[in-house]
């Protein structure tokens, strides 16, 4: 009987240590098939920490799969969770008619899940695709996005590449619960139907995939892409985890999941669940003879363990520091010990006083370094080249940059982007400026960076932000606006509340008539010509009395005067962008004009440029909105409140601009010259001012930039990353 017993003792023990080894409860199930399944996660009742981390092993698969609802999961670790994709995938007949329409769709809506945004990407494959993303799944959290994907022949298509050409990515925001991707076609793939006749879309893993050209007709490497999700317990920070969620010997961080929360994990020296009483337990570093830690003794202690070196022998006794090494009897130990005191000593104080020089010192280097890189010495040289006209131009230093912004401090933020983060800034003349700090920078093509810095600090505009200067003493270029105080016409237009707006049609049609004429003078009466590129509501910007003013030049192209049309690598916003220009990727200045009648379709109807929340025939406000007119049924998309008989008047007029504007075809379209002089004409003037402006500002530009050099027309990403003025949005 007591054999019995020491059996039974000696079997529950080893089913404890073997639980504790792979981080689950005793009694629970530790793997499902393949996949491992540690605690907070548990299959069957109480063997997770909560219910929404229960998994269900389905044993009717072999081997069985794991799953968490509808999810299928295929690996789980301490801080992530990795589901099977889903992929959509639309497919078309030789007519160009729909064959299949599968759409992506993965809701964690009501989970402690978010997919991660670090780690996933969204890729549309095709060869005259264009995919939609959006998320509508929290009514304070909506998410559009997407990407277009073209090539004329799939042998032009390049393997492990995805910027465009029969593959393209884009990244989704932080806590992102809702995921939907709808992939469409440019030109009912007619054009590519010889050898791509399907699109798809999906979201997973960026370092599982690379892109192949056979993915173009196969979706079948595409499913072993895992989607990446991340979690967390609670919405309470650290510091408020009043429920004590972390156990013994852990400790507690908080991920940067964009929406909070907490998570454990055992503190070094022990391991186990950190969500269990008792679950983090001591690890025996010396339990090991041949791999532990210590070149001779080594004994473990709760939580770390001590190496200690033998008789007759003298050091730290550690693999990794200085091991041991025999002591010699005749060493003068005193003599030794005061030889290392004073020159401790010494070394102290010399080295104290070295750092702090060599630190200054490098200091002033990196400064001075960082400014020849990004081109200062060209820049000074240009102003100094110039005879006056340049009072305005400011190369600020950095402490001038920190002092105005209080060392970057987060409450001057005023907004982040893609590009960078955008603070507020109080110059020691008391003038407030926005200061633009980008993320990453392009040392290429300098000369062109300070030719256009040149020019865009000199267009002197009212209805343009002015560019007023730069700090060249960082690594990436910071750049000094003028401060509009109003946000941008996107969040009068489309209040967050729901609420209609309350900008007149007056102010409407006034706001409109200023951008325009602020686009026609970057097209005509510039020294150098310059397409926007990126004119929508959100790079409107207004001030205290709604004066407009266009904004954001990082995506902009300087037009050599010889020039009509710039080949370039497709950029822009989806729903503003100029379909001819997609598909030829041919910028002209016509393709301003498109970006312009969508926002005229804005101002005239209330209604956002791209919309999922509308029936699919009228996502796009461009194609409702000429469709609306052909059908007379305008009416019923106006949203500019009640208006007397004139006004009607100027409303009808704008609405047949509008669709003017919203030609496809480029030649079709009239000029932003054209389009300021009809909008004044609508605000009922006689003459028209802005023409004046614009004589004038030419003759002053003229001057300002007459040894400024042309820019070359090769697309720079300097234009992306440093003259952007992409205000938060």
């Amino acid at each position: 009987m007591p054999r019995k017993l020491l059996l039974l003792f000696l079997l529950l023990w080893l089913l404890f240590e073997l639980a504790a080894a792979i981080k689950q409860l005793p009694g629970c199930q530790a793997k499902c098939g393949n996949i491992d399944i540690p605690h907070p996660f548990g299959i069957g009742t109480g063997c997770s920490y909560i219910p929404s981390f229960s998994v269900t092993c389905n044993t009717t698969f072999n081997p069985p799969k794991a799953f968490i609802g509808d999810l299928e999961v295929v690996h789980i670790s301490k801080w992530e969770l990795r589901i099977k994709n889903v992929i959509g995938r639309n497919c078309y007949d030789r007519s160009g008619a729909l064959t299949t329409a599968i759409p992506s769709h993965i809701n964690l809506t009501g989970t402690q899940f978010t997919f991660s945004s670090t780690k996933n990407k969204v890729t549309v494959l095709g060869c005259d695709a264009v995919g939609l993303i959006g998320s509508t799944g929290l009514e304070e959290f909506s998410y559009t996005g997407g990407c277009a994907s073209v090539c004329d022949r799939v042998e032009n298509v390049i393997d492990g590449s995805c910027s465009g050409e029969g593959c393209c990515q884009t990244s989704i925001p932080k806590g992102l619960k809702v995921f939907n991707a709808t992939v469409g076609t440019l030109n009912n793939n007619s054009r590519v139907q010889p050898f791509d006749h399907c699109n798809s879309a999906f979201l997973g893993d960026q370092d599982m995939y690379r892109f192949k050209v056979s993915d173009l007709s196969t979706t079948s490497s595409l499913e072993d892409v895992p989607v990446v999700l991340n979690f967390a317990f609670g919405l309470q920070s650290c510091l408020n985890n009043t429920s004590g969620i972390c156990k013994d010997n852990s400790e507690c961080y908080e991920p940067d999941n964009g929406v909070g929360g907490l998570l454990c994990n055992c503190t070094n020296g022990y391991e186990g669940s950190p969500y269990l009483n008792q679950g983090c337990e001591d690890v025996n570093e010396c339990e090991d003879a041949i791999n532990n830690p210590c070149t001779d003794n080594c004994t473990n202690t709760v939580g770390s363990y001590h190496c200690s070196c033998p008789a007759g022998t003298y050091g730290d006794g550690r693999k990794d520091g200085n091991g041991c090494s025999p002591r010699s009897d005749g060493l003068p130990l005193l003599q030794i010990m005061l030889g290392l005191g004073f020159g401790l000593l010494f070394l102290v104080a010399g080295g104290s006083w070295l750092y702090w020089s060599l630190k200054k010192r490098k200091l002033i280097k990196l400064k001075e370094k960082y400014f020849e890189e990004n081109g200062g010495l060209l820049l000074k040289q240009r102003i100094s080249s110039f005879e006056g006209g340049f009072e305005s131009t400011k190369i600020f230093t950095t402490e001038e940059l920190k002092l105005a912004t209080n060392n970057y401090d987060k409450k001057r933020i005023l907004g982040q982007g893609g590009f960078g983060t955008v603070y507020k800034g109080i110059l020691p003349d008391l003038k407030v400026v926005a200061i633009k700090k980008s993320k990453i920078a392009d040392k290429n093509q300098l000369g062109q960076f300070i030719n256009e810095v040149v020019i865009l600090t000199n267009i002197n505009h009212r209805n343009v932000v002015k560019l007023i200067g730069c700090c060249l003493e960082t690594e990436v270029p910071l750049l000094v606006y003028e401060f509009v105080s109003n946000g941008n016409l996107y969040h009068h237009l489309h209040k967050i509340d729901g609420m209609a707006t309350s900008i007149s049609w007056k102010d409407r049609l006034r706001i409109a008539s200023e951008t325009a004429g602020a686009l026609a003078y970057l097209h005509s009466a510039a020294s150098i010509p310059i397409i926007h590129r990126d004119v929508k509501s959100a790079n409107i910007l207004l001030d205290h009395n709604y004066t407009a003013k266009v904004a954001d030049f990082g995506a902009s192209r300087m037009n050599p005067s010889d020039k009509t049309q710039i080949s370039t690598l497709v950029q822009g916003t989806l729903g503003y962008l100029d379909p001819e220009y997609l598909h030829t990727s041919q910028l002209t200045e016509k393709s301003d004009v498109y970006s312009f009648g969508v926002v005229l379709a804005e101002l005239l109807t209330g209604e956002k440029a791209l919309s999922f929340k509308r029936s699919q025939k009228q996502t796009n406000l461009a194609t409702y909105f000429v469709q609306s007119m052909k059908e007379n049924n305008l009416s019923q998309l106006l949203q500019v409140g009640e208006l007397n008989e004139t006004e009607m008047e100027q409303v009808e007029a704008v609405a047949e601009l509008t669709k003017r504007c919203l030609n496809l075809k480029g030649d079709d379209r009239p000029s932003m010259k054209e389009i300021a002089a009809e909008l004044e004409g609508c605000r009922g003037f006689d003459r028209h001012p802005w023409l004046i402006q614009i004589s004038n500002e030419e003759e002053n530009m003229s001057l300002n930039t007459k040894q400024v050099d042309g820019a070359s027309g090769q697309y720079s990403m300097q234009n992306e990353m440093m003259l952007s003025m992409n205000f938060p949005r």
